[in-house]
């Protein structure tokens, strides 16, 4: 994806394409997994999403960089809570918060599995960015949690990005795709609920 790196210090920037902080830039270090949605795909799916993003509570999984997160709180979602375990970024994901003065996001240093298990009915979402390491087949497990423990809104709307070759999604049965599209070596999608969970 397009980003400047600092050879000093590793760190990597990329820029909020849209809303309030467009083309403001958001610094991230490497971690493991770690895979920055890149503007291209960012600007497809918050196309997307814009009937969906003013007002929305919002649920970043795997923040890792914060692109999405940022991104959404930038055009007008009300809140999101962002978790990412790595420890790095999770800090630089809180300096960031603090450079923008985005107090609408919440930033959780949290493992997403753990947390869906565990903190159940505390919140339920209207927009859930779904945007793991590649490297581990979380998709399904995480969206069978989402499903599960009642973390949707009425009407929610689950973001999924997967390597393009993936076909093993076990998608829940009362979800339907909106969307899919491939971009390079990455599949996207946007699923919504057919019916509210019983």
């Amino acid at each position: 994806m397009p980003s400047k790196k600092n050879p000093a210090n590793g760190i990597q920037k990329l820029r909020v394409i849209g809303g309030q902080w467009r083309s403001r830039q958001i610094s991230f270090a490497a971690a493991p997994g770690l895979r920055p949605t890149g503007d291209r795909i960012r600007e497809t799916l918050f196309n997307w999403l814009a009937p969906y993003v003013p007002g929305a509570q919002c649920l970043d999984l795997f923040a890792g960089s914060g692109a999405l997160g940022f991104e959404a709180v930038s055009r007008g979602a009300a809140g999101c809570t962002a978790l990412e375990l790595h420890r790095a970024a999770a800090s630089q994901l809180r300096d960031n918060k603090r450079q923008l003065g985005a107090d609408q996001l919440t930033i959780l240093e949290a493992d997403a599995l753990q947390y869906l298990q565990h903190n159940a009915n505390q919140q339920a979402f209207d927009i859930v960015f779904v945007d793991p390491p590649f490297d581990g087949d979380y998709q399904s497990s995480v969206c069978a949690l989402l499903q599960r423990h009642k973390w949707l809104a009425e009407g929610a709307i689950i973001y999924c990005e997967f390597p393009a070759s993936n076909s093993q999604f076990d998608c829940p049965a009362n979800w339907r795709q909106l969307r899919e599209k491939i971009s390079g070596g990455v599949k996207y999608a946007l699923y919504s609920q057919i019916e509210p969970s019983a």
